[in-house]
């Protein structure tokens, strides 16, 4: 069986022809930006997917179901996209223009959530039935599998856990609220602690790689001197896995999953920060004396997206 997958982002929208196996036989992209506006994006969208097809070598016939990741939330009762904010939307019909205008069922989830079925179903999660996927980018994404199916909540907004509070009257975050999970352990919350620091110590070690230069500082620069052994990165590390093993803990305490699989631009650290969390998780977890959750990373990379999103489709 074959499906189309559709990874929407800001600026574009990557599609593929994805089988069974999830493999992806074809992909190419299209224009999105917020700039643009709704149905000029959903028509170009529909267009890529019927060229995408053709360049595969098979016709829209034989694609199942179309699936596409979001970046926001889809209502399930209305089926409208109820909020994309880098894109602008609120309210749009994209389910029912791309069904309209391709003639295939479609399904639209939260971009997190399709990744995580996508690791659960041929990444890093394949061999265990409960999972939950951090993203640690600009903010922290999060999907959650149980029984190999997408656990969204009565609502369809579970799986936002990078708004739990994990610091009370905390960091203000653009949620609205304070103190959430996102502030402390994104990449975000790395970039911020590294210009404290160019603050605090102008003649540091991260001063003298950017120059001094406080809007060149990004979570790699951080991560790669404390990597390198200097105090003042490592000590910022340490603060980051401390809060990122908080959040971790109280995930273990109310899922109790077998895995986690962490992505995102800063899982590019790799076994450091790999090693750093499962050397502290035991501390924040309610019973370490038991088994608890696995900590990996994330296989698929940048296909995760249209992989996930293509599975949505899938009935099995």
């Amino acid at each position: 069986m074959l499906y189309i997958g559709i990874d929407l982002g800001a600026t574009s929208a990557k599609v593929g022809v994805v089988d069974e196996s999830g493999r992806i036989l074809c992909k190419s992209s299209c224009k999105t930006g917020i700039e643009r506006g709704f149905e000029p994006i959903a028509a170009d969208m529909a267009e890529t997917c019927r060229r995408v097809v053709r360049e595969s070598g098979h016709t829209l016939e034989e694609i199942v179901a179309v699936g596409v990741g979001i970046p926001g939330e889809q209502n399930r009762k209305t089926g409208l996209v109820a909020f994309c904010n880098n894109l602008g939307w609120v309210d749009v019909p994209l389910m029912e223009r791309l069904q309209t205008a391709l003639g295939i069922p479609v399904y639209v989830d939260n971009d997190a959530n399709v990744a995580a079925l996508a690791e659960s179903a041929f990444g890093a999660s394949k061999d265990v039935s409960t999972s939950i996927l951090v993203t640690l980018g600009t903010g922290i994404g999060g999907g959650i599998v149980q029984n190999r199916r997408l656990h969204t909540g009565a609502h369809g907004v579970g799986g936002e856990i990078g708004h739990m509070v994990v610091a009370m009257d905390g960091e203000d975050c653009n949620c609205g609220h304070r103190g959430c999970w996102e502030k402390y352990a994104s990449a975000t919350a790395l970039i911020r602690m590294g210009r404290e620091l160019m603050r605090a110590k102008p003649g540091c070690a991260l001063a003298s790689r950017l120059e001094g230069d406080e809007s060149r500082v990004d979570a790699k620069a951080v991560l790669d001197l404390a990597k390198e052994g200097d105090a003042d990165c490592l000590k910022i590390f340490n603060t980051y896995v401390h809060y990122l093993c908080i959040g971790l803990g109280n995930l273990v305490n109310v899922y109790d999953p077998d895995m986690f699989v962490l992505g995102g631009g800063v899982a590019h650290a790799g076994a450091f920060l790999l090693d750093a969390v499962r050397a502290a998780l035991g501390n924040y977890v309610y019973c370490p004396s038991l088994s608890f959750a696995r900590v990996e990373l994330a296989t698929l990379g940048n296909d995760a997206g249209i992989i996930g999103a293509a599975m949505l489709g899938r009935k099995d």
